[in-house]
């Protein structure tokens, strides 16, 4: 059986590890790697997000600036500096459309159902702190504190969880990252996740409040998915619950292959059910999925598997 851990977010907490939490995506961007566009207008982000939580998702991850390979970030002296305007080249997302896309997504589901658990998916230290003053309870920094030198003490001022995630360079980087040996993937991972929340704690999150996601596709290509799979029961040694988000990866795309095509986005179904599967069986307390019915329903089926262990 996984540990079993209370999240702390303020005015509440999340149990987590007797059932497996599942947590749905909503990208309100207009270049996601998998539903770019769809939602980009609030009502019907809003509706999505609805629907979800009708399906039975636990948590809704809202996200308003897309990360996928080759994607630019905000360099870290916009972001120290606390600039609110992207580049002239638009090549990566302001604070200012960042908030513009989530806020009014945040807020109407809080209206309509104010008991929603709202994650926002963001590296910049005020997209975080409005969002959660809007109503999210979780912030969910792919970088892990490393990109917005404020963030971390943004996030230890406000009553929130929060999600650190491991990534190996940058989005414009990845394809051009030297190869890692699964024998030595997994120990790194360990071990700058570790270092990462540490300098959490340091200044000022505290422990109960920490969710750490090994970035399954964040840097890391094909051959080093699967062995970070594999090995994926190492890091609850790490003392944090474990969040894995694998749903629709291109990882998975390539696997399920016919003809020698890449799967398009939406026909990785059968095979991100298979990488939760994996991942639940192997310590995962929350799962980031696109399908939230067919994930609910593959967990509760290893969730029970996990049980039958005890």
């Amino acid at each position: 059986m996984r540990p079993v851990y209370q999240w702390n977010l303020g005015s509440r907490a999340l149990e987590l590890g007797r059932r497996t939490l599942v947590m749905g995506i909503v990208n309100v961007t207009p270049d996601s790697f998998s539903d770019g566009g769809r939602f980009l207008n609030a009502d019907e982000a809003i509706d999505h997000a609805l629907g979800m939580f009708e399906e039975g998702a636990d948590i809704i991850d809202i996200g308003g600036e897309s990360t996928r390979p080759g994607a630019r970030v905000s360099p870290d002296y916009e972001l120290s500096a606390g600039l609110q305007s992207g580049r002239p080249d638009g090549a990566h997302v302001s604070v200012e459309e960042e908030l513009g896309r989530v806020l009014p997504v945040i807020r109407g589901i809080k209206r309509t159902l104010p008991e929603a658990v709202v994650s926002i998916d963001t590296y910049k230290a005020e997209v975080a702190r409005q969002a959660v003053e809007a109503g999210a309870e979780i912030v969910n920094d792919i970088s892990a504190f490393r990109w917005d030198k404020a963030m971390a003490r943004t996030v230890a001022s406000l009553d929130c969880g929060t999600v650190l995630m491991h990534m190996r360079g940058r989005p414009e980087q990845w394809r051009d990252l030297p190869h890692i040996d699964g024998a030595d993937l997994v120990p790194l991972v360990s071990r700058e996740l570790n270092e990462w929340a540490t300098t959490a704690e340091q200044q000022g999150v505290s422990r109960d409040r920490i969710v750490l996601d090994p970035g399954f596709g964040f840097g890391k290509n094909y051959l080093e998915n699967y062995p970070l799979m594999a090995r994926l029961g190492e890091l609850a040694e790490l003392g944090f619950p474990l969040l894995v988000g694998t749903s629709r990866k291109s990882f998975i795309g390539r696997t399920v292959a016919r003809g020698g095509e890449i799967a398009a986005p939406t026909q990785r179904l059968y095979g991100t059910l298979a990488s939760v599967t994996a991942a639940v069986l192997a310590g995962a307390h929350i799962v980031r999925v696109h399908d939230v019915t067919p994930a609910i329903e593959t967990v509760a089926v290893a969730d029970e598997i996990l049980l039958a262990r005890a």
